[in-house]
């Protein structure tokens, strides 16, 4: 849900229900929304609200959260809002569970918030998943909405941490490789093979993300992309011509470091990307990002995206 310069959140809301509509058109399996914090480029301070808005303009895709950062919420109240989503949308709402990142100061303060709460990460997802299963007898609170309602609950993670708790659960793990590369082959290790099964899952069940750029052709997409290149906390700024001739190539380095999983180019040149991924990392599902600020731009890259073929098939 990003904000883009000149923009505003009404005009980010209407963008991102029309996209939400095409990728149910074009066959895509879910769409989720993330939050944030004090943060001008993006529109994601209500994730629960914008899931029902999206969920409500659509009929088939799952919408979900990827995520809900979980220390910033009380889990009766996280299991209150999915168990009315799962009750007004059934079958169509997942539940993304992330710890989050230390905000500034201020922001913390604000979400009362406190040093290290995060560590309660592990103790509030069992919680939240005992309020969201069939009530134990005398349970003395519950939730209504939200018990029984089985909502899928997924761990999102960028670190080895966040994998071993989705291995212990018993629970999909999604990992955020689009931004937070660097743990990812030990993160997955982590996860398979300490997976106990359980009433969601029978066995590992790995969610991907790669930020995808696709266009008519490799230029057009690289243009497109150093939206994504240029990016901070700000709005999301318009593309420049050529960007990578005009940076400081040890800035440059890093951009390449820190989004070595974008798959930017033509249908061909996505496809054979996204072939490589799939072959070397094997997950179940693959979910996409795309930062691209022409509206337009953005629509046809799912759309070329949901017609390439890989060669892994």
């Amino acid at each position: 849900m990003p904000i883009k310069q000149g923009g505003n959140a009404a005009a980010t809301f209407r963008e991102t229900v029309e996209l939400a509509r095409q990728a149910e058109r074009l066959g895509y399996r879910r769409y989720w929304l993330v939050e944030h914090h004090n943060t001008a480029g993006v529109a994601g301070s209500a994730t629960a609200v914008v899931i029902g808005h999206v969920a409500a303009a659509t009929s088939t895709i799952r919408v979900g959260a990827g995520g809900i950062m979980l220390p910033n919420h009380v889990p009766l109240m996280v299991a209150e809002q999915f168990g009315t989503l799962a009750a007004l949308h059934p079958g169509r709402i997942d539940l993304g569970l992330g710890r989050g990142i230390n905000a500034d100061p201020a922001t913390m303060q604000a979400l009362r918030r406190m040093p290290g709460d995060m560590e309660a990460f592990p103790r509030d997802v069992q919680e939240l998943l005992s309020y969201l299963r069939a009530a134990a007898p005398g349970q003395p609170v519950r939730a209504v909405p939200g018990e029984n309602s089985n909502v899928p609950v997924f761990i999102l993670g960028t670190s080895i941490g966040g994998a071993q708790l989705a291995a212990t659960l018993g629970l999909p793990f999604a990992f955020g490789s689009h931004f937070a590369p660097d743990q990812l082959d030990v993160a997955l290790s982590a996860y398979r093979g300490r997976f106990m099964p359980s009433a969601q899952c029978a066995r590992p069940q790995v969610m991907l993300s790669v930020a995808v750029v696709c266009a008519e052709t490799d230029e057009e997409a690289r243009f497109h992309f150093s939206s994504a290149q240029q990016v901070s906390d700000g709005p999301l700024p318009p593309p420049i011509p050529d960007y990578e001739s005009k940076i400081d190539p040890q800035r440059l380095a890093l951009i390449r470091k820190v989004m070595r999983y974008s798959l930017v180019g033509s249908p061909e040149t996505v496809g054979k990307g996204l072939g490589e991924f799939v072959a070397r990392y094997k997950p179940d599902e693959v979910i996409v990002t795309s930062q691209i600020f022409d509206h337009a731009a953005r629509m046809k890259s799912f759309e070329l995206l949901s017609q390439v073929h890989t060669p892994s098939g």
